[in-house]
């Protein structure tokens, strides 16, 4: 039976979220599987993964195929990294203890990236959010500024008005007299 590590779509039509799943490669995408080992949400940036390392491995040593995404998965969260190390453990090229090292240098090195990322995004956001408030001050000043000039022309309309009814009553009362 040829096994696959595949992607199992759910989510609703625009927002995708897929379960990462070990499934019979004759099955339907969406249909029966064999175990599920993770989960993916692209909708987040960066995207969310989680995985279970040790089960991904233990399928992909028995011999289950990843498709594209799910081998770009398996890279990203180190799998296919820890299969690589630990096959040359077998074939006597380096140690265990030397597989762990490197491999846990590439973690680190690889949570520091994704950070870093976090990190970027994050000030861009906080940047767009004090941008687009000062430009919303500034127009909101501006509308204040029209607002008063516009009251200010009332004011001066009905201060003119008032004087010239009262003239007009004091010519009126004149020459009624």
């Amino acid at each position: 039976m040829a096994v696959k590590i595949r992607l199992q779509r759910h989510g609703r039509k625009g927002k995708p979220f897929y379960h990462v799943v070990v499934a019979d490669a004759r099955a339907p995408r969406d249909g029966r599987f064999i175990e599920r080992i993770g989960s993916y949400n692209p909708n987040t940036n960066p995207a969310t993964i989680e995985l279970d390392n040790d089960k991904a491995l233990d399928w992909l040593f028995k011999g289950a195929q990843p498709t594209d995404t799910a081998r770009a998965i398996l890279s990203y969260k180190g799998v296919m990294m820890r299969q690589y190390l630990d096959r040359g453990v077998k074939m006597g090229k380096h140690t265990q203890e030397e597989a762990d090292a490197t491999f846990d240098k590439w973690v680190a090195d690889k949570e520091a990236k994704i950070e870093a990322k976090r990190t970027a995004l994050k000030a861009g956001v906080v940047a767009t959010r004090e941008e687009r408030m000062a430009a919303e001050t500034k127009v909101s000043q501006e509308r204040a500024k029209v607002l008063a000039n516009k009251r200010l022309e009332a004011a001066n309309a009905a201060a003119a008005a008032a004087t010239l009814e009262g003239e007009t009553a004091e010519v009126a009362e004149e020459a009624a007299e």
